[in-house]
């Protein structure tokens, strides 16, 4: 199957719809997935760039075969491996935005250290002042350019994996759709990702324990929003009957 077979709908990601759905996809399983998705985001973050590809593809294997009322067990979270390449070429192709904003980010900041810090015993208090609210003005838009830039890959990224695990396509044509359909549906999935943000905040001030409780929840309705916009192979081949005038013919 190739990409330019592949038809995906707009306009139909409803965020809390998505996050109701993906609570009800999981709840029966839902200490298997907890468990599923920690392992896999634990494994990925041991070599980042390299596994956090093929375990995601794992995590969504796991979440379609739910859909599908298929068993699931920790064994499909591996079977993401089957598509090492694909996951890790769509993973280095998502880290692209961020070494292009880190990268000049920390030779400015090195620069800007280098050659604003105050020097010598006899340090000027308003020179030092000057140097801590330049610094700080810095990390301060440094910031906010991440947000907006996490928010950018999240839309334009989101369905790279679900495609690879769900249509087998590789990691550059799975990108490169995503962000066609991404863009297609800005919106909707932007309003996802802030919903599931706040959502991750009440889990940040339960002691933090409480993002990981979540986490399950926030990729399922991911997973609701995909399948939403790409239908399953069936729903996409199915044809509804013919008009009255022609049941005559």
């Amino acid at each position: 199957m190739t990409p330019e077979n592949i038809q995906f709908r707009t306009g139909v990601i409803k965020p809390m719809e998505c996050v109701k759905e993906g609570w009800a996809l999981i709840k029966d399983q839902y200490w298997l997935f907890l468990g599923i998705v920690f392992v896999g985001i634990f494994v990925g973050g041991a070599v980042p760039i390299v596994l956090i590809g093929p375990m995601m593809v794992g995590i969504y294997l796991c979440f379609f075969r739910r859909m599908r009322g298929e068993t699931v067990d920790f064994g499909t979270l591996f079977k993401g491996f089957d598509y090492f390449a694909q996951g890790l070429i769509a993973a280095l192709i998502q880290m692209i935005p961020m070494v292009v904003i880190m990268v000049p980010f920390y030779i400015i900041m090195f620069v800007l250290i280098m050659t604003s810090l105050p020097r010598g015993r006899n340090m000027d208090p308003d020179a030092s002042s000057r140097f801590m609210f330049t610094f700080l003005g810095f990390e301060l838009v440094f910031v906010a350019v991440m947000i907006v830039v996490g928010l950018t890959v999240g839309i334009f990224f989101m369905f790279a994996f679900p495609l690879i695990a769900d249509r087998g396509l590789s990691g550059l044509e799975a990108t490169k759709l995503s962000i066609k359909a991404g863009k297609a549906n800005f919106g909707g999935i932007l309003s996802l990702l802030l919903l599931n943000f706040a959502i991750g905040m009440l889990g940040v001030l339960a002691c933090y324990v409480g993002v990981f409780f979540i986490m399950p929840i926030s990729l399922a309705s991911y997973a609701v929003a995909y399948r939403r916009v790409f239908p399953s192979i069936s729903q996409t081949f199915a044809s509804p009957p013919p008009p009255p005038g022609n049941w005559a013919a």
